[in-house]
């Protein structure tokens, strides 16, 4: 049986696996990301500890910018020190292997497609919605990554003329739908209450405005706060809202989204469906379903070796 590597590199901690045609991981090593030498010799050292005669390719997921084509990281801000890193052709020298380069969000949708909620589909879009807001697109049963690597940058995009700062941009999708946006949201809202000596049970005094997260906000809402409620009622708007663009646009057959809607999808799902259904066009909107991803916190491993697969 045929089997294939996945290297999974991370602002903080890399993984390198082995798995068989199925995707089933059946091996596994991680490890701290440490500095750029360092890291790159334990990921060449996992990959040649995995391979054997079996093994027909590598399969890398990255935070970008990237290269894919040439297989080429392209100094990705969370990865200080990889600067034009030909990783393809590294690890082929190293190992004998030939070897692909993907995006994490484009990886993780080739695994949603491949083997998670998207099995079945010709037209899927994943959503990250984790501590940013990214998209990888599968258009009429292929992975589409664009011009120059960048298609699915889609928090970026911007959905009010004022809101929290995500991707750089006040207003952003990314503000508004992700970890990092609920988060400064509600910190936003907690300062606001603080002052008017008022505190919502996600931020019970001052010194704990820095601790403010999309899970301890999330778990506020499910206890009944009201600030809590109110900030993922906007999240899920303001995802509607996006959703009627890509809907609009694409005419997908099913979105599928990851991390923070996944986990709170009961928050989000009410909001979102009220703003989707006034703002997508009807008969495209009958034909997608949005649906959480369903390969949970595997989906990194699993995106890394589908990347290996997807030739």
């Amino acid at each position: 049986m045929k089997n294939y590597i996945g290297v999974d590199i991370g602002g903080t901690k890399c993984a390198v696996l082995r798995a068989d045609e199925n995707g089933k991981i059946v091996q596994k090593i991680k490890f701290q990301t440490t500095d750029y030498k360092s890291t790159l010799a334990r990921i060449l050292d996992g990959v040649n500890e995995l391979l054997d005669r079996d093994s027909v390719r590598v399969g890398i997921s990255c935070g970008g910018p990237l290269d894919s084509a040439r297989g080429v990281i392209l100094s990705p801000p969370n990865l200080p020190g990889w600067d034009e890193v030909h990783i393809t052709d590294i690890i082929k020298e190293k190992t004998g292997l030939d070897a692909a380069l993907c995006n994490d969000a484009n990886a993780c949708a080739l695994a949603e497609w491949k083997f998670g909620a998207g099995q079945g589909t010709k037209n899927m879009v994943f959503l990250t919605f984790g501590t940013g807001m990214g998209a990888g697109l599968i258009l009429d049963g292929r992975l589409y990554s664009g011009t120059c690597d960048l298609a699915g940058e889609i928090g970026h995009i911007r959905l009010a003329p004022r809101g929290p700062v995500g991707f750089g941009k006040a207003g952003s999708f990314e503000g508004f739908c992700s970890g990092g946006g609920i988060a400064r949201m509600a910190r936003a809202e907690a300062e606001k209450m603080i002052s008017r000596e008022k505190y919502p049970l996600f931020c019970k005094s001052e010194a704990e405005l820095d601790l403010i997260s999309a899970k301890s906000v999330a778990e506020a809402a499910e206890r009944g706060d009201a600030a809590a409620i109110k900030i993922y009622k906007k999240s899920g708007e303001m995802l509607g809202r996006a959703l009627a663009v890509i809907v609009d646009v694409l005419n997908p057959e099913m979105i599928v989204i990851g991390s923070v809607f996944s986990r709170s999808e009961a928050l989000l799902r009410g909001g979102m469906e009220k703003t989707l259904r006034r703002e997508a066009i009807h008969r495209s909107l009958d034909v997608c379903r949005v649906v959480p991803a369903m390969l949970g916190d595997e989906i990194g491993d699993i995106a890394a070796v589908t990347v290996a697969m997807n030739e």
